[in-house]
Formats: C-alpha cells, structure tokens, sequence
C-alpha cells in the first residue's frame, strides 16, 4: 500500500499528464505558426534531457514533490502559455503572434541555460514562469510590470528583464533588479554601476561598493575621464575619497589590506612605504609579511568584537593578500627547492617567528608539499624556544584560524607532537574547543574539519579522545532538545564508529547515502549507455605540460577514436562500454583563452543535450573555483587532484549530493592523476563494477615502488571517496535534513 505522501505525488503526476494530453487537443494551431510551436517543445525536451533522461520528469532535485512541482512548471504551464497566446484576442495577426510566442522560446532557453550554468536554480522554475506569464500579459495590456519585478526573486526578475524588453515599464524594472543584485552582491556594484551613474541611487551604491570592494573602487578611480572614474571623485564619502587619493600613489594595492587602519588613522600612508617601496625598488617581502600577520591578528580581536574592518575581506584585502603572500614569498620557493638540501630549501623562511610561520601554514594550505610543511611545522616549535608550551602560540594568535591549524596537523600527522608540548589539561581543552560549539555555526566548515582530522589521525588514543567529545556534546544536544546540534555530533559519531571495520555499521542503512566503496556503471551512464566525463585544463605553463600526456593515454587507435577540435577534443572507446571524454584545450590563459574554451564546450555540451556524471580537474588550486561554477549537476564522480577543503565539497555536494570524490591534502600531482584516470577509463571500458578499495590497493602498489619520492609522498595524500569523511558527513547531514 502506497503511503500518503506518495499516493499524492502519483496524485498530482496523474493530473498533470491527463491535462497535458487535453491541453494537446485544446488549441488548434494554424500551420504557418507550427514550426514556432515545434521549437518550443524542443526547448522543452532539451531541458527534460538535460537530467540525462528523456523521461518527462525534470529531476533537478532529491525531493520528487518539489520535482512534479517544476515539471508542472516546464511543460503544463508553458503549454498554456502557448495556448494562451493563440487564443488571445489582444494579440493580433501572425507577427505579433509569432513575436510572443519567442518571448516564450527564449524563456525556455533561459531557464535551460541558466540552470546548467547555474545562474538560477531549478526551484525557481514556477515562480519564473508564473511571472514571465503575468509581465507578458502586462506588456499585452501596455501596463508595466514594474510591480511584477518587485515581487520576483532577483533571478528571476534578471531574466524577465532581459527577455521582455519591450513592456513600457521595463526602464524602472531593470533598476529594481539592479538594486536587488547590489543588495546581494555589493562587491560587484563598481564593476556594473556605469549604466546606472545618472540614477538617483548612483552616489550610495558608490560608498556601499567601496566597503564591499575598495580595489575595484580604486582601479576607477585611475580612469579619471570615465563615468564612473569621474563618480569617485566627485564624491563627498570620505572613505571614498580616501581610495581616491591612494590610487595615486605607486604600488597602491599593497596598501589595502591595511586601509581600515589607515583610514582611522593608525597606519600612515608614509610609514608603510618604507617596506613597500616605490615601484620595483625597496620592497622588504618578509617585513611586509610581517605586517599582514600583526595586522590580521588585531583584525581578528576586532571581528570576534563584530566590528569587520574595511578590505580584511574580498579582492586585495588583507587575508587574501595573507594568502597570496604567504604562498608566493615562501610556500612556492620550499615547495620549488623539495630536491634541495634542507637548509637551502628551508632558507626563504629562516627570517620568520613562530607566529608568522603558524599563518604561512594556514594560509598556505591549498599549496604546501607535505614535505615543505612538516620541515615548517618543526622549525615553527623551535622559535617557540626550548620552554615554551604550543598552547601559548594559540593565545597569541587568539586562536585565530586554529581550527584550521589543528586539522592540517591531524592531516600531516603533526597533531599528537604539537598537543604533547603543552599540558595535558591544556591539550584535553583545545581538543574540547576543536570539537565543541559545532551546531552554532552557520555552515558546516568547522565539523567537516573535524571530520576530516579523524580520519588522517593514527593515534588512537587521539581517536577516542575526539571521540569522546563527541558523545559528550550529542548528549548534551539531546538533553537540551538542540536538534541541529543532535544531528551534527550524531552523524560525527556514527562515521566515527563506522571507521571501524569492526563495528559492522553500515552508513547506507543508518542514512540513506549511496554506497561509499563502489559504483556501478549504470549509475554513471546515461539513457544510451554512455559514460561521458568532462576533464577542465587551464592554460598555464603545467596545463600546456600535461595537457599532450593526457590526450596521448587515449592513442591506441583500436580502442579509442580521438577527434581534435579548435577549442577542445574529443576522445570516444571503440569497445567496450561507450566512455566519451570533452577535454578543452590548454589555451593561452594570460589571454582568457581557456576559459573561452571552457565556456564553449560547456555550451556545446549543452546544445547537444550531454550531461557529464564524470568531471576531473586538471590544474592547481586557485583554478579550482573555475571548474566548480561549470561543472554539470548531478555528476557521480569528481576528481579534484587538489585540496578538497569544505567549501569545494559543499558546493559539488550541493548539485551533485551523491557525488564520490577524489582529493588531495595538496596540489594535485601530474605522475599521479594520469594513472588515477587511466585506470577509471580502463574500469569505464570494461563495464564493471567500480570499486575503489581495489582501485587504491593496485595503485598503493604501483606508487610504493615508484623511483621518484615526491610521487610517493603526494600519493599518501590522496583521499580515496570512503575515506573522505568530510564529504560523506555532508551527504548524511543533507540526507537527514531532508527528511
């Protein structure tokens, strides 16, 4: 017997296909129009597909009501649009009939694209098309629908907007979606804010994007003759003026990140210059270093005060810069000299303290050897001095970013050395401070970070010590009826438990999620059988590298036909199970070339109706961003080959929460990826079951043996998907927020 909630989603799907096929009968359309009606319902099927199934169902979710919900949308209520359109006695002749019944096509286009780019989630769909209907109707009438617009969500006001551009009221409409945009990204007000100078909200929008993004404020303020160049310095704002006045000055973007300082008066423009120099002469990169770190530690006493200090945030602010510092003046000159003798190697950060050290390892993460961090990590404790304790490096620092550190340790297996340097009372409290306050955070950053150090952690002890902090803070959760704090710490203790071999739990049974030790082929293959994979390459001196390596692992012409394009290729199994695998070119990256490519595969891809469930990035970290905004929904299988971290991991697991992942605790490793991805096409081909504790088992043996120690040491920090316990605590925390 059905239970109810079912029963009704047959319900509502009963409904829908019996008015489908009235609706078919309803309207008769007249021949000279068909061929528009035609391209519609192609537009229709293409978004249908774009699931990888032709099915009449658009799955663009894991709730099947809310699906039914936007199938309605795409297909019943589009048709009525159409039908709407022929029947409408204000719509007169064939050309204006044909002139909406594009409005209609293109909105279905829109919806198409803007789901597979991501700029609009599916979700939106009913509210999108209810509203478009209404602001066709109002542009029938000769009414605005300015009013229409102020109700809509930003997405989908920003594609009513530039769909019906005709409707008399369509000025003032893009000014409600352009304040709605700056509302939810005043970062990006001063790089779109020229159409809009003249509007009475120009001068506002001005200072609130200065806060938001005071380097882009002052790159406009260089181009004195521009709109909005002439804007800055017109301006009464005070700030606004200050940015203005630094845009004359040489080097001005080092200046940033101590702006909030220098506006107040506690840096001075002068004194700062004595390490930043003029031009290319007398910058001092380790005292500037220096000043980032003392400036980020003042910060952060300031943000735990809620009081956030212009430009610590976003674009040349100061913990980007911290970042960017870090890894370009130390962590890239030890990662570069691994082969050298330890004191040449380690020579770039001989001049830095135990603090500047502790924020070049967290700041460095996604780029650090592991070689290049343990040899930090030591001579971090031995600027501590032969008595001090580790937990006074964490005072100092007011524990700023020590979540962060305690996990790189546990990652590195340095956690139990730098816990044994301090009391034991004071280690047992840090530990307590790792684990606890998890439920009170906005996302899950800090308990997939716990997650991820127990699974890098050999020390039992250590184990059970995080363990147990666990069950204390779930049963307080429990006795407190603190529901999120009840699931987080429960599903952290069920991983836990489940680590174990032993224990017999199964996480598939305790939360629904999908198996974390095999997949089938059919769950990567589409509606044809076919496994098709996106691979993304950047156009950098070790894309242009690897880039040949990878295209020539196909070169066997009996099993694999490779077609080379302008801007991609295309390599397609001649046996076997059908694998395809689009990997664009490596093209000039200093020029956007790359990611033009990118872009155009991604819409060719989209044009032909493929949906990759394979996705493999091909390049370092800071492109990592890039890969994620364009990989397809719903993809079964990603290889990152560089630092997971939780931010990549929950935007995958948000599109894709099935997802089994491949990661690094470093950047990815060329010897390493090529034969990862050689053995997932030879596993593709032969049409089994993938299972990736054999995977790790054949390839465990192949780089012990390798002749090359980097290889073998970047091979240890690969995550096969079962270990990667961050990524399996989200799935099991969305499976049971769904519920």
């Amino acid at each position: 017997m059905l239970s109810n909630k079912k029963s009704i989603l047959l319900g509502l799907f009963t409904f829908w296909c019996v008015n489908i096929v009235a609706m078919a009968d309803s309207v008769k359309v007249p021949i000279e129009r068909q061929m528009k009606h035609d391209k519609i319902n192609q537009e229709q099927k293409l978004l249908d597909k774009a699931d990888g199934r032709l099915d009449g169902i658009i799955k663009a979710t894991q709730q099947d009501d809310v699906n039914l919900v936007i199938t309605d949308a795409v297909f019943r209520q589009i048709d009525e649009m159409q039908d709407s359109i022929e029947t409408n006695k204000k719509i007169n002749g064939q050309q204006q009939k044909v002139f909406y019944l594009d409005y209609v096509e293109q909105l279905v286009k829109a919806l198409r694209l803007g789901i597979k780019q991501k700029t609009i989630s599916a979700v939106y769909s009913p509210m999108l098309v209810a509203a478009f209907a209404k602001a066709m109707q109002a542009t029938v009438d000769s009414l605005s629908m300015l009013s229409i617009i102020k109700e809509a969500p930003y997405e989908v006001g920003k594609i009513i907007t530039q769909l019906i551009t005709e409707n008399i009221g369509i000025a003032e409409s893009k000014n409600e979606v352009y304040l709605q945009f700056a509302t939810f990204y005043p970062d990006k007000i001063i790089n779109t804010l020229e159409p809009y100078a003249n509007q009475y909200f120009a001068d506002s929008l001005l200072v609130i994007g200065c806060k938001a993004n005071p380097t882009g404020v002052y790159s406009f303020a260089q181009a004195t003759n521009t709109v909005i160049g002439k804007l800055i310095h017109q301006s009464n704002n005070v700030l606004v003026k200050k940015v203005a006045e630094l845009s004359k000055t040489p080097n001005a973007l080092f200046y940033f990140p101590f702006l909030d300082d220098i506006f107040k008066g506690k840096q001075s423009i002068d004194s700062l210059k004595k390490i930043i120099g003029n031009g290319e002469i007398g910058y001092d990169s380790v005292a500037y270093f220096k000043v980032l770190v003392k400036t980020e530690i003042n910060y952060f006493i300031r943000l735990q005060n809620a009081d956030t200090p212009i430009a610590m945030f976003g674009a040349n602010g100061l913990r980007e810069t911290l970042k960017k510092k870090a890894n370009q003046h130390f962590v890239k000159i030890i990662n570069d000299l691994h082969e050298k003798p330890e004191a040449i190697r380690m020579r770039a950060v001989d001049p830095l303290s135990s603090v500047d050290l502790y924020y070049m390892l967290v700041f460095g993460e996604e780029e650090i050897y592991t070689s290049s961090y343990k040899h930090s990590f030591t001579r971090m404790l031995q600027r501590l001095g032969k008595n001090s304790k580790t937990d006074s490096l964490l005072q100092v620092v007011n524990y700023d970013f020590f979540k962060r550190f305690i996990k790189m340790a546990a990652n590195f297996n340095r956690l139990d050395t730098f816990l044994k340097l301090m009391p034991v009372v004071k280690s047992e409290q840090i530990m307590q401070l790792f684990v606890d306050n998890l439920d009170k955070t906005t996302d899950l950053e800090d308990a997939v970070d716990v997650a991820d150090s127990y699974s890098s952690i050999n020390n039992k002890k250590l184990q059970n010590t995080i363990l147990k902090y666990v069950k204390e803070n779930e049963s307080d959760a429990i006795n407190n009826d603190n529901v999120r704090g009840k699931i987080i710490y429960g599903i952290l203790k069920t991983i836990f438990l489940s680590a174990d071999s032993t224990s017999k739990i199964s996480l598939t049974t305790e939360y629904g999620i999908p198996n974390i030790y095999t997949v089938a082929n059919k769950q990567i293959a589409d509606d044809s059988g076919t496994i098709i994979q996106q691979v993304f390459f950047y156009g950098d001196e070790d894309g242009k590298k690897f880039f040949p390596a990878f295209v020539n692992s196909f070169s066997d012409k009996l099993l694999w036909q490779t077609i080379i394009k302008k801007e991609w290729v295309e390599i397609k199994s001649l046996k076997g199970q059908k694998v395809w695998v689009y990997v664009n070119r490596p093209l000039d990256n200093d020029e956007n070339l790359d990611d033009t490519a990118q872009y155009h595969l991604n819409s060719y891809l989209a044009e032909q109706g493929l949906t990759p469930s394979v996705v493999v990035h091909r390049g370092h970290s800071y492109w990592l961003q890039r890969t994620l905004n364009r990989m397809p929904d719903d993809v079964k299988i990603v290889v990152l080959g560089s630092c997971g971290g939780y931010k990549n991991l929950s935007t995958i697991l948000k599109s894709s929460p099935n997802a089994h992942i491949i990661s690094t605790k470093e950047i990815g490793f060329g010897d390493i990826n090529g034969p990862i991805l050689n053995y997932l096409h030879q596993n593709f081909q032969s049409g089994k079951v993938l299972d990736w504790r054999a995977m790790w088992a054949t390839l465990n043996k192949t780089f012990s043996k390798d002749k090359n120690k980097a290889v073998r040491e970047s091979w240890e920090n690969y995550i096969p998907p079962y270990k990667n316990l961050g990524a399996i605590f989200i799935k099991a925390y969305n499976k049971k927020m769904a519920e």
